[in-house]
C-alpha cells in the first residue's frame, strides 16, 4: 500500500496540526491529567479543549477514562509509533537524494592539480 495514501496517517497528521494539540499531547507526557487541569494554561474554555481532546481521542492519540468524578486523559503512545516508519522513509529518501547530490557536485569539482 502507498503509504503516502493512508486515513490513519491523515488523521494522525492532522490532529498534530494543531498547536494547542501539541501541548496537550507534551502535558500528557508527564502522566494522566483532568479535562480540567489540561484546560487551565489555555485561554479557552472547557468545551473547547474538550473538543481538541476528541481530535486527539478520534486520532488514537489519547484516551480517556473515569476516576471517580473526574474524566482523566492519557496518552496512547502506540499512535505515535505509527507516523515513525513513514518519517523514516521520508528521512532515508531525502538522505539518499542527498547522498546523490554530494556524489555529483564531487565530480564538478575542479582538478587538484598543480600548474607548476
Amino acid at each position: 500500500m502507498d503509504e503516502s495514501v493512508n486515513p490513519r496517517l491523515d488523521r494522525l497528521f492532522s490532529a498534530l496540526a494543531d498547536s494547542t494539540r501539541r501541548s496537550i499531547l507534551m502535558k500528557l507526557t508527564n502522566g494522566d491529567e483532568g479535562v480540567m487541569e489540561l484546560a487551565a494554561p489555555f485561554d479557552m474554555s472547557q468545551p473547547a479543549i474538550s473538543r481538541h481532546i476528541k481530535v486527539l481521542e478520534a486520532a488514537g492519540l489519547v484516551t480517556r477514562h473515569r476516576q471517580g468524578t473526574h474524566r482523566m486523559c492519557r496518552l496512547a503512545p502506540d499512535a505515535l509509533g505509527e507516523i515513525e516508519p513513514w518519517l523514516d522513509i521520508i528521512a532515508d529518501r531525502y538522505r539518499s537524494n542527498y547522498n546523490r547530490l554530494d556524489a555529483v557536485l564531487e565530480t564538478m569539482k575542479p582538478s587538484q592539480q598543480g600548474d607548476d
